[in-house]
């Protein structure tokens, strides 16, 4: 019997990456039911009451309440915030060790209830957890899914549109490779209506690189100012959600695993990929030029350094 596929969905992590999601969630109709998991107990409860609260000014009726893993087991769409935080100073990558315990544990735990949806993963280092979840889960590659640089390219496509006066989702570019220090842009591809921007910035490459870099730069700027990064990545997530729970078929720039793309395999990297009710159901190999393939590959290589000692 075909089991029948509804709209809920668990967060696992309630901090301020996690709350800021679930707002995102209640605040775009997305879901019917959303349970919030979390080792603080106390702020998770007054966080679903706290939704519940805003419901009726909510674009559809959503069920919020928190949960234990018992609950994973009917989820359709499990998303993980849980982790340390990045601190100042310090690289996505550094978390690394510290994450790579809690996952584990985490992904047992949800595995052990009969879970068998999708994964959505958003700690850092955000790639090498993906990686790590699919390995733990044992669930297919399609449906173990990274934020990716979904918000890299969000940031990169704001941070154009300000500097040649058009819309943010009139600008087509992305930024694929690592969420981290070793992302790249792919200006090769990038226009707006089929204009090069490039060509639009008159191939200012000071100009160009300063875009980027403020970019890659943005998280330790905002984590410098405030102490973390949250609404621009609960965005992010909501936007794949949105595409998982509605089969939209649509691309976004997610952690997905490559098995021969790009010239590389056995590595959670962000790149466009199309999304749907399954997960991820294609990787797209958008055009590199020869430099910047030179760049992706090293991206994959700083990944790969990081996640092989844990999964030799």
């Amino acid at each position: 019997m075909q089991k029948f596929r509804g709209n809920k969905v668990v967060l696992v992590g309630n901090g301020a990456v996690g709350s800021s999601y679930a707002f995102s969630m209640l605040n775009q109709g997305v879901c019917d039911e959303f349970i919030i998991i979390d080792l603080n107990e106390a702020k998770a409860v007054g966080d679903a009451m706290d939704l519940n609260h805003g419901v009726v000014y909510a674009p559809s009726p959503m069920n919020i309440k928190y949960g234990t893993y018992a609950d994973c087991s009917d989820a359709d769409l499990i998303v993980i915030c849980a982790g340390a935080a990045q601190k100042p100073g310090e690289t996505r990558l550094d978390l690394v060790g510290k994450n790579m315990t809690i996952f584990k544990s985490i992904v047992e735990e949800i595995m052990a209830s009969g879970f068998d949806g999708i994964f959505l993963v958003a700690t850092n280092p955000v790639d090498v957890l993906t990686y790590a979840v699919q390995k733990f889960s044992g669930l297919p590659e399609n449906r173990v899914i990274g934020s990716g640089t979904i918000l890299d390219t969000a940031r990169f496509r704001f941070l154009l549109s300000q500097e040649i006066g058009v819309a943010a989702d009139s600008v087509h570019a992305y930024i694929v490779g690592e969420h981290g220090d070793s992302e790249l842009p792919v200006w090769s591809s990038a226009n707006v209506a089929g204009i090069k921007l490039t060509d639009i910035l008159k191939n200012d490459e000071e100009k160009m690189n300063d875009i980027f870099v403020n970019t890659r730069d943005a998280a330790y700027e905002i984590i410098k100012a405030k102490g973390a990064t949250y609404y621009g990545v609960a965005m992010g997530l909501t936007r794949i959600s949105k595409a998982i729970l509605g089969n939209e078929h649509s691309v976004l720039t997610v952690s997905a695993k490559l098995n021969g793309e790009y010239g590389n395999d056995d590595v959670y990297i962000g790149v466009p990929a199309l999304i749907n009710r399954n997960g991820i159901s294609k990787v797209f190999e958008t055009p590199l030029s020869d430099a910047e393939q030179v760049k992706f590959d090293k991206s994959v290589q700083t990944l790969k350094e990081i996640q092989e000692p844990f999964f030799k």
